[in-house]
């Protein structure tokens, strides 16, 4: 006989918190840690991806047409057999709110620009490949020798250096050793001299032989004594070539004049301009965080697709579905630019009353700061701090800065207050530019004069911090 105990039911209560992130918080999170130039370009994509979104901003005066629909699309459905649309019962409230009426933000009237000069559309800028595949079609007739020195052309970098070894020209054809090193030779008397070197020092040869500057003691110095010429040792240089120092510098003073990137010119660095997320203004003694939003879509639904789900009889359900999807989905996004404005504009204000030394005064006077101090005075996580300071610029009136510069490490001074890493940094530059160069101050030398100001920090500190500053060490240093 079953004991009849042993079949009782075993009822178990058991609570857990358990973190259930919604779209809506998805996407916020997403849109988060992105710059101004990032997000326009997701917000752009998001407008070709969801017919429901489209950027038409409203012009002053004029009346939106989204609030007036609102009230067509939420009342109740009718009664009878005609079953209860599921999206009648949304909360409209929620998804709404102050986003269908004018966009996602404010409309600034748009700055009409000039189009560019005439002459910036019809030119164009000659590139090094175009530069030597000119020469390569004026110089030789021979089909092989040609094929080959395209070949060559088409394998080096922005510097004009070959990246490909003789051997693995050899094998992009059919073609001998000793062809590829006959158009190796062709390509490298070719403008710029030096275009074509497999090396520094190949280049360096490469331009004293074309520009006509061979002298045997500066190709010896090329070629036997480059590495004492990069560590300025001109003495020793002086010892092993048996010459004066005067005239050893006579042949670096010839060395110094040729070009180590022979391609640069035809290769012009553009400018890479940063586009600051946030501008801090002063207003009445007090600073404020404004968003840059130049250049950002502003959203808005579409009358024309909204306009499907009031037509409930004329449209299959299958259009509806998708519909009301893309209609949550675009207004998902709004809120979420909303939410990620105030979010930014809190971090943002937090640490200016932080840093307001530093926006009055300048580096100097730039704070120890971690997230933490941010996260605790604005009730966030450190991680929504972080994600908020990421990849974004402040423009204030000390310069333009990353966010993140304005988070600096601190250590205490003998005087009892705090300095940020970045105020060593700047200090320890203004010591090595005001040494003599003939005798350079060491990393211990430099941590002394700052333990005099108060500031104790080991020589392996002061040396982590000069090469960050990219300054080499007392020895490169040194001029002889």
């Amino acid at each position: 006989m079953v004991d009849v105990m042993s079949l009782q039911v075993k009822l178990q209560q058991k609570v857990a918190h358990k973190l259930i992130l919604t779209p809506a918080l998805q996407q916020a999170i997403k849109l988060l840690p992105l710059s101004t130039v990032e997000l326009s370009d997701m917000l752009n994509q998001e407008i070709v991806e969801n017919p429901m979104l489209e950027e038409t901003p409203l012009q002053d005066g004029q009346v939106s047409e989204v609030d007036q629909s609102v009230e067509k699309i939420t009342e109740p459905a009718e009664t009878g057999t005609q079953s209860v649309d599921s999206w009648d019962d949304s909360d409209y409230e929620y998804f709404f709110g102050d986003y269908l009426d004018d966009g996602s933000r404010p409309n600034v009237p748009k700055e009409v620009k000039d189009l560019p000069p005439i002459e910036n559309i019809v030119s164009t800028t000659t590139t090094l490949s175009d530069h030597l595949n000119w020469q390569v079609l004026s110089s030789t007739e021979d089909g092989t020798v040609r094929s080959i020195a395209l070949a060559i052309i088409g394998n080096l970098d922005s510097d004009g250096y070959l990246e490909a070894s003789v051997e693995e020209l050899t094998s992009m054809g059919d073609w001998s050793t000793v062809d590829v090193k006959e158009a190796l030779r062709i390509v490298q008397d070719f403008d710029p001299a030096g275009v074509g070197a497999r090396d520094l020092q190949e280049c360096m040869l490469l331009q004293l032989r074309q520009l006509r500057l061979q002298d045997p003691l500066t190709e010896r110095i090329v070629a036997e004594h480059l590495d004492l010429l990069e560590r300025h040792k001109e003495q020793e240089l002086s010892k092993t070539l048996g010459l004066s120092v005067a005239d050893v510098k006579h042949h670096i003073h010839v060395i110094q004049q040729l070009d180590p990137k022979p391609g640069s010119r035809y290769h012009p660095r553009e400018s890479q301009y940063v586009v600051p997320d946030i501008y801090v203004v002063k207003v009445d003694d007090e600073y404020k965080a404004v968003l840059n939003e130049e250049g950002v879509p502003q959203l808005r639904i579409s009358s024309e697709y909204r306009h499907l789900l009031e037509r409930k009889d004329e449209n299959s359900q299958d259009t509806r579905t998708y519909v009301k999807e893309r209609f949550r989905s675009a207004l998902w996004l709004i809120k979420s630019i909303e939410q990620r404005r105030k979010t930014i504009q809190r971090v943002a204000n937090s640490i200016i009353q932080f840093q307001r030394d530093f926006l009055d005064y300048g580096i100097l006077r730039l704070r120890p700061l971690v997230l933490r101090e941010v996260a605790n005075d604005i009730s966030m996580h450190e991680s929504t701090v972080s994600r908020v300071v990421n990849n974004k610029y402040m423009h204030t009136p000390q310069g333009v800065f990353e966010m993140k510069f304005l988070f600096q490490s601190g250590f205490n001074s003998s005087f009892g207050n705090s300095v940020s890493s970045a105020v060593i940094k700047q200090r320890i530059q203004q010591i090595i530019a005001k040494e003599d160069d003939r005798k350079p101050l060491s990393d211990s030398k430099v941590s002394t004069i700052l333990q005099e100001e108060g500031l104790v920090l080991a020589r392996r500190t002061i040396a982590k911090y000069r090469e960050e500053l990219r300054i080499p060490g007392s020895t490169q240093r040194k001029v002889v």
